[in-house]
């Protein structure tokens, strides 16, 4: 595997063993290639996670071996990198690993880590979220063509109500994400009911192509937009984050005029570091910005009053919350009991 180097990021300096390993074995990318990729995008990277939870989607032997997501933070881990504690749904808590500085992705980086999951909140108040985060997901019979559709779609209903703006990037799959940072004044539950009314509105407009049905049987050949990325203790892969998939694809931040002439192909982690070096960060101003959600949450409560819509479900771990419908398939609903 190679004796250990050592890599310099920010004034510190992270040991990374078995620098040959391979991670990639389509590729031919080893663990010191992940490394120096994380080096190469750390601004844009520190960026999307600076002081957020985050959750390691760890792959100690590559994307071919066995994985699993790490939460907790690691008993191992630097007393430079700070944490936050978290709740759960479930009532259980924990401290995550909060990234402030570029050497804490490449330690993760050291233990396999290549996608990480920040929430959408800050260590200072990990109860408001101040980002809306928002993913358009395809279903089976759609691509990324659909969600690029979808994309301007919410784009246009964004600046609609509240004059919101949204940062796209691609997710490194199929679909796309869109962030809008918000005031962290709202809790997760009010920030997942604006996530609602936004869909509501998109599929209002694109029936025939999107869809915010919970249920995968009544969603069809359309895409996604996914309501319940934006329940606690649910994250979304950050800017910049290398996906587990053969090609090595990484999330990676679009200017909206880009959104439908660029394909998540183009983005690896062999092209990303050129393009960082050329653009840098292109969402680097989302953090000069903070977006209201009143518009948004005025407009969920029109469509309760006017048109009876209210909660949708929420994932089956979750507990049962107030004023949520029955968390039942529709095909059993109709059968009723055996």
């Amino acid at each position: 595997m190679g004796e250990a180097v050592e890599l310099e990021a920010g004034g510190r300096t992270v040991r990374l063993s078995s620098p040959d390993k391979i991670f990639f074995p389509e590729r031919g990318f080893t663990k010191l290639d992940l490394a120096r990729y994380y080096l190469a995008v750390g601004p844009g990277i520190l960026r999307a996670l600076r002081d957020r939870p985050t959750t390691l989607e760890r792959y100690p032997d590559g994307v071919t071996g066995e994985s699993f997501f790490q939460k907790r933070a690691p008993k191992n881990m630097p007393d430079w990198i700070p944490t936050a504690h978290i709740t759960f749904p479930s009532g259980r808590s924990a401290d995550e690993m909060c990234p402030t500085e570029a050497a804490a992705v490449l330690w993760a980086a050291q233990y396999g880590t290549l996608t990480f999951h920040p929430w959408p909140v800050r260590r200072a108040d990990v109860d408001r979220p101040d980002e809306l985060r928002i993913d358009l997901d395809p279903q089976p019979g759609t691509d990324f063509a659909d969600a690029v559709r979808a994309a301007h779609e919410l784009r246009a209903v964004l600046d609609e109500f509240g004059g919101l703006r949204g940062w796209p990037k691609t997710s490194g799959g199929r679909g796309l994400h869109v962030f809008v940072p918000i005031e962290p004044r709202w809790t997760f539950t009010q920030v997942r009911r604006a996530a609602i009314a936004v869909g509501r509105e998109v599929e209002r407009r694109m029936p025939d192509r999107v869809t915010i049905k919970w249920w995968k049987e009544e969603r069809g050949e359309r895409i996604f937009l996914d309501y319940n990325q934006t329940a606690r203790d649910r994250t979304i892969a950050s800017a910049y984050s290398v996906r587990p998939r053969p090609h090595a694809p990484v999330s990676a931040p679009l200017r909206w005029a880009e959104v439908g002439d660029a394909h998540p192909l183009d983005f690896d982690l062999a092209t990303m570091p050129a393009r960082f070096a050329e653009l840098g960060d292109i969402h680097a101003d989302m953090d000069d910005h903070a977006y209201s959600l009143d518009a948004l949450l005025d407009l969920a409560r029109r469509d309760e009053r006017d048109h009876g819509l209210g909660d949708l479900p929420y994932p089956p771990e979750y507990p049962k919350m107030p004023g949520e419908p029955k968390r039942v398939q529709p095909s059993r609903a109709k059968r009723g009991p055996a």
